[in-house]
């Protein structure tokens, strides 16, 4: 509660490590949730951009190549600049106020460019998993009778799921990884709450030391990494469960004795 004080004493190594593991919090805030609500919309532009009708997909192309085309630090820059010139007092909309202050706040307005940025490259990826599914199994669908929304829910995106989810996992790795440019772009930390590598820049400031404090953001970083790896492997399993071999798993039988 209230302002959080950095510390200005001496920075010993357990004070480091505790301080930016405090900031991860931040960081696995802004992942967890860019994730779940990027997921579902580039599920949206996907399929939008996979459509026949250019009403629908041509809007979902320029989305896409806008976000990929530009860099993540100069999106944070822009969409910051573009908060701060909305009116303080709100803005108008059918008769009632909306305010705006809180899109200045990094928990809200980084929070929202990051998900619109992993969006568009989650979309492109699911897009080509879209257009490589088998056409074997689009003509079991069919000739199981399945139609519209029943042969997409169970034969059409399943399947892109387990085609995509590889190079998916990749995107949630480096999603992770952006999040560190949030604090360090543009949006200001409030009350001295920031990011780990928020942290990791006020100690080198304060000890002219960089061999200590970023590593040790890096070892951070190197752990969530194998969460996501171990988290994202257990869902792949999942998709692939029904094809041979799927449910196999490496077992240690040591030969010591012939």
């Amino acid at each position: 509660m209230g302002e959080f004080r950095l510390p200005t004493g001496e920075m010993t190594l357990c004070r480091q490590v505790v301080l930016i593991g405090s900031g991860m919090i931040w960081n696995i805030y802004f992942g967890v949730l860019a994730l779940a609500i990027g997921f579902w919309l580039a599920t949206g532009l996907a399929v939008a951009k996979a459509s026949r009708n250019p009403r629908v997909r041509r809007p979902a192309e320029a989305f896409v190549f806008v976000f990929r085309g530009s860099p993540l630090f100069i999106q944070f820059f822009v969409a910051y600049q573009a908060f701060v010139l909305l009116p303080r007092e709100g803005v108008e909309l059918f008769g009632a106020t909306l305010p705006t202050a809180w899109l200045t706040r990094a928990w809200a307005g980084a929070l929202i460019v990051l998900i619109l940025n992993t969006a568009a490259y989650s979309a492109e990826i699911f897009h080509g998993a879209l257009r490589n599914v088998p056409k074997g199994d689009l003509e079991a669908a069919d000739a199981y009778g399945m139609s519209g929304w029943s042969r997409f829910r169970r034969i059409v995106w399943p399947t892109t799921l387990r085609l995509a989810w590889p190079a998916y996992t990749n995107e949630a790795i480096f999603l992770f990884h952006a999040t560190t440019l949030v604090f360090f772009s543009s949006f200001p930390a409030f009350r001295q709450q920031g990011d780990a590598l928020y942290y990791a820049s006020y100690i080198v400031d304060k000890t002219f030391n960089p061999f200590v404090a970023y590593p040790i953001a890096a070892g951070y970083f190197i752990l969530l990494t194998l969460c996501l790896i171990g988290i994202f492997g257990v869902v792949n399993r999942r998709l692939n469960r029904h094809l041979p071999g799927a449910a196999t798993r490496l077992k240690y039988r040591p030969n010591l004795i012939r």
